[in-house]
């Protein structure tokens, strides 16, 4: 490593004693920022591959994206891998325990790139960032939109079941599935944990909900990552849309992607 960088971790060290962080969470979350900031950002040679990080459950291989190639929206700077949902499979279904644990979902799959391997890395709870790209695949074509939101870790936004608002564009939402999306024009709402007023109707862990009524009491329609409900609940990645929706009815299931920076 560097040694301005060995230096800068010193510091940091002695900064975080200074600011009482040394017992945990703090210093763990700190420590795994800076870990992640020198593996993925210092050694970008490897190119787009695994690289070996330190998480709270040790070290594991881990696939980053270093170029801004092949990720639209995001650009490049580093992307560490979160999640990978199949849209067919009941993994990361909505109400599937995976949200709300710190258990981690076939380790190998995280370290490949976007393929159809599902994963769930130590990521999940353990690495603090400032932005979310996600990611959804359909056929050959994948589309890639950021949100920009500074969290302790993808864990400490979705794990309490409370909603935590986001402010995209539904066109934004939409992009994620290409000319083929569609949404009823209503509620819009969207962010993590976006749940409606009835129990069956669309919810999705991450995502947008419409409705046909002016409220989102029985939403009919979704785009998102960990959903479920009203009209198809075993589509848990994609693109469900029924009762007057934008561009007709949908039922789409994506391949999904979460990384984090």
């Amino acid at each position: 490593m560097d040694k301005r960088f060995g230096k800068l971790e010193r510091d940091i060290e002695v900064i975080a004693r200074g600011l009482n962080l040394l017992n945990p969470p703090g210093m763990r979350n700190l420590i795994c920022k800076r870990q992640h900031f020198f593996l993925c950002f210092n050694d970008r040679s490897r190119g787009n591959t695994a690289y070996v990080l330190q998480t709270n459950t040790g070290k594991i291989p881990v696939y980053c994206h270093m170029t801004s190639h092949g990720i639209g929206g995001c650009g490049g700077g580093g992307w560490t891998l979160v999640m990978k949902i199949d849209g067919h499979k009941q993994t990361f279904h909505y109400d599937s325990s995976y949200w709300t644990n710190m258990a981690d979902f076939n380790r190998p799959g995280g370290k490949t790139g976007f393929d159809h391997r599902e994963t769930k890395l130590p990521t999940y709870w353990s690495t603090p960032f400032s932005k979310i790209c996600l990611g959804m695949k359909i056929g050959h074509q994948i589309n890639f939109i950021v949100i920009n939101r500074p969290a302790n870790s993808l864990y400490s936004l979705i794990a309490d079941g409370h909603y935590r608002l986001t402010s995209l564009d539904r066109n934004t939402w939409k992009s994620l599935i290409g000319f083929r999306a569609s949404l009823q024009t209503n509620c819009n709402k969207q962010g993590f944990n976006v749940f409606p007023g009835n129990r069956g109707s669309s919810k999705a862990r991450i995502g947008i909900l419409g409705n046909n009524e002016k409220n989102c009491g029985s939403c009919d329609s979704r785009i998102g990552f960990g959903t479920g409900g009203y009209r198809d609940n075993s589509n848990t990645c994609g693109n469900q849309a029924t009762h007057n929706a934008d561009n007709g009815d949908k039922h789409i299931k994506a391949m999904g992607y979460i990384l984090v920076q």
